[in-house]
Parts: C-alpha cells; sequence; structure tokens
C-alpha cells in the first residue's frame, strides 16, 4: 500500500504542474485529476500506517 500511496502522489504532483501549463478546460480538468490522485495517495499513505500500527498491536 506504501508503494501505491507513493506513486499516486507523484502521479497528482505531476498532474497538477502539468495542468497549471495547459490552457482552458483541459488545464482545469487536469488539476482536478491530479488533486485527486494527491488526496488519494495521501489516504493510501495514512491507512498503511494505521494497518502497520493495528498489526503491531495485536502481536
Amino acid at each position: 500500500m506504501t508503494v501505491i500511496g507513493i506513486l499516486l502522489i507523484i502521479l497528482g504532483i505531476a498532474g497538477v504542474g502539468m495542468g497549471s501549463i495547459m490552457f482552458g478546460d483541459i488545464g482545469i480538468a487536469c488539476i482536478v485529476g491530479g488533486l485527486a490522485a494527491l488526496l488519494s495517495g495521501i489516504g493510501f499513505m495514512n491507512v498503511s500506517g494505521k494497518l502497520k500500527k493495528l498489526q503491531k498491536e495485536q502481536k
């Protein structure tokens, strides 16, 4: 899950960067997609940390 989170964060940063270069509606759509990937990556990282913590507590 951590690898997926890191890849999504990288993809989100790249998407926002490319969207800022583009013009019009396509740029807005690219920024929205990049932000969605960024937030999903942050969510994956949070869940991964909580699962590791929960597994340590159960042992």
